[in-house]
């Protein structure tokens, strides 16, 4: 089984996170989310991965080393100008010969069963696959309808309110049969959700919509990654977290040192080689990245930590998001819903 990672992003929705971190490594639990999606193709057994970039190429293939960290091998495909999605993967059409594939991308937290996709992709004899999504009211997605066979039958990329006809949401995981190069031309951009969909519904091409019931979170702005965190910390997702649960609902890094008169409230996450003074309160839904320090009487709840901040005495955090290296000065000041990714 191959896959498609799609990397290559600037991330304009996330700034400004990503003005400092490339999407792919943005951390979640404080791990790059790119590394959470490689985990989960490693529990499936997935050995063949194409990951594609562009912007901050470097510090992407630094994190995954070629694969060795997941006992995969990583191809990278470098963009010098953005191809679109479906032509970054057509660029590597040699790669993907003989057999469907998948394509994912690489920001998106999931619990996705490949091998039940890939069964109902076969079973359907499709052209492709798109997993599927019922969601409430989060129609920033394309939106999909389906028949009773699972049949696409009308697709909408990113709808109005006035323009929806259906809950279920495209979530960018896709099977493709080789053959589907056909139809994605050769050598400039091509888009899977504004181009190769529409085009395959109007050519009635086998295409299929496989409805996915488990965890699917793509965190491709800053209110959906802020979702995420919250959702890992509350158990709705099951990540590596790299600590150890001192407490229901607590997780504590190696060689975090906190204070007797510190606070911790559930569900939060210390990472390791913290350290959290006299007096502080840390919790609820706080994520605190490693090496971070927070200072005597300091409060932060409802927060994310990137790597290395340091909260100064007595300053009070409430749904904020520090940028790594950040440090947020002494004294009873108090942030509510701020992004701080500079020294304050």
């Amino acid at each position: 089984m191959k896959v498609f990672l799609l990397a290559a992003g600037e991330g304009t929705r996330l700034r400004p996170l990503t003005y400092q971190v490339p999407k792919p490594l943005v951390p979640v639990m404080d791990r790059p989310v790119l590394g959470h999606v490689l985990d989960n193709l490693k529990r499936q057994g997935v050995k063949d991965v194409v990951v594609n970039l562009h912007s901050q190429a470097g510090e992407i293939r630094s994190f995954c080393r070629g694969g060795s960290p997941w006992g995969m091998r990583i191809t990278y495909s470098l963009e010098r100008e953005l191809m679109g999605t479906a032509g970054a993967v057509r660029k590597m059409a040699s790669f993907f010969r003989g057999e469907p594939f998948f394509v994912l991308s690489g920001d998106g937290v999931s619990e996705i069963r490949l091998e039940e996709v890939m069964r109902f992709h076969k079973r359907k004899r499709a052209l492709a696959t798109m997993v599927l999504k019922a969601v409430d009211h989060r129609f920033q997605y394309g939106v999909t309808k389906t028949d009773a066979q699972g049949r696409i039958r009308g697709f909408y990329e990113k709808p109005s309110w006035g323009d929806v006809f259906s809950n279920t949401v495209n979530t960018g995981i896709y099977v493709y049969d080789p053959e589907v190069f056909r139809y994605i031309p050769s050598g400039r951009p091509y888009d899977f959700g504004h181009q190769l969909w529409p085009l395959l519904l109007k050519q009635k091409k086998r295409i299929f919509g496989f409805l996915f019931s488990g965890y699917w979170c793509d965190i491709g702005n800053l209110e959906e990654y802020r979702r995420c965190q919250r959702d890992a910390l509350d158990g709705r997702v099951r990540l590596e977290l790299g600590a150890r649960q001192l407490r229901p609902g607590i997780w504590v890094g190696q060689g975090s040192r906190i204070h007797p008169e510190a606070v911790l409230k559930p569900p939060c996450l210390l990472s390791s080689l913290c350290r959290v003074g006299a007096g502080a309160v840390l919790g609820p839904h706080s994520v605190v990245g490693r090496e971070a320090r927070i200072m005597a009487r300091a409060v932060v709840k409802n927060s994310i930590l990137f790597p290395k901040v340091c909260v100064g005495k007595e300053v009070r955090l409430s749904n904020c998001i520090v940028g790594s290296n950040g440090s947020v000065t002494d004294h009873a000041v108090d942030y509510v819903d701020a992004i701080l990714m500079a020294k304050s």
